[in-house]
């Protein structure tokens, strides 16, 4: 099930948007397998970052769901009407406190930009099981080695 999404036009008020999808789209949580949020942003969000950590982890434990952001960094601080925003940051600085507020929700963390994927943790994942795969492969190419050795 998709929620309908959240444009915050001229700022980034999440807190906002998060209530509104929660009240709105969630009421009815019992009538629903799966919950998710995903967030499609491109920079930090107005209300300090241990406000929205603390509201989103209280939000996604009552209603058993999980928020996930996929941040875009773009190159300047300015949005295409020209409008700067409320409380800016530098990509690191964005992508940190998201990383926090994903943590509080259960969720993933995704950052990208132009130049490619900066980090995932879909992608970690991964990354991740391959390297115990070729640990386990190495380990299993120098047993059967050993066991020939022996024969």
């Amino acid at each position: 099930r998709w929620v309908l999404g959240l444009q915050c036009k001229g700022s980034r008020n999440f807190m906002s948007a998060l209530r509104r999808a929660v009240e709105v789209d969630f009421k009815d949580k019992d009538k629903h397998k799966s919950q998710g949020l995903y967030l499609l942003t491109t920079g930090i969000p107005d209300q300090e970052t241990h406000t929205i950590s603390a509201y989103v982890s209280e939000v996604c434990r009552g209603f058993d769901l999980q928020l996930h952001v996929c941040l875009f960094s773009v190159m300047e601080d300015v949005d295409s009407n020209r409008i700067i925003p409320a409380r800016c940051a530098n990509p690191t600085e964005t992508a940190s406190a998201f990383k926090e507020i994903v943590q509080a929700a259960n969720g993933r963390f995704h950052w990208f930009g132009e130049a490619g994927i900066f980090e995932s943790d879909d992608i970690t994942v991964i990354v991740s099981e391959m390297e115990k795969a070729n640990n386990y492969s190495q380990k299993c190419a120098f047993l059967a080695e050993s066991l020939k050795q022996r024969s």
